[in-house]
């Protein structure tokens, strides 16, 4: 007899609301979520102002947004401290650091443009770690 697959991964546990199809104040759900996405001020307009806070879907989008803030910050003082030090090696030094930042700001524009379509879609596309902390929250 096959098993039948419930709504619980061994891993994650039961899967909440993957889709946004409410409304939240006067937009819609998933345009919320993508406007947490723009900048960080949506996002702590959308944690603080009371009809978007309840909403689960809002919350964790706004939430993952300022992890993201906070992760990319973080990525660029390291980035920075470390392009000091290889811009000290003569002639492959400075073209190091210009590879490692332009590989750098291609992904964090490419993981920004994946997470506002993710949210334009309905869908709650979680980041490895700053996502399952958004989740919790």
């Amino acid at each position: 007899m096959p098993e039948k697959r419930g709504t619980e991964s061994a891993m994650e546990g039961p899967i909440s609301e993957s889709r946004a199809d409410g409304k939240v104040g006067i937009l819609p759900e998933n345009i919320a979520g993508a406007l947490a996405y723009l900048t960080f001020v949506p996002a702590v307009v959308f944690l603080f102002v009371d009809p978007f806070r309840r909403n689960r879907f809002v919350r964790f989008h706004a939430l993952q947004c300022l992890l993201c803030w906070v992760a990319g910050i973080a990525l660029i003082i390291g980035l920075k401290l470390a392009g000091d030090l290889v811009f000290l090696i003569p002639t492959a030094g400075p073209l190091f650091v210009t590879i490692i930042d332009g590989v750098a700001a291609l992904a964090t524009v490419f993981v920004w443009l994946v997470l506002l379509v993710k949210a334009m879609q309905g869908e709650r596309f979680r980041l490895p770690v700053l996502g399952n902390f958004a989740e919790q929250y």
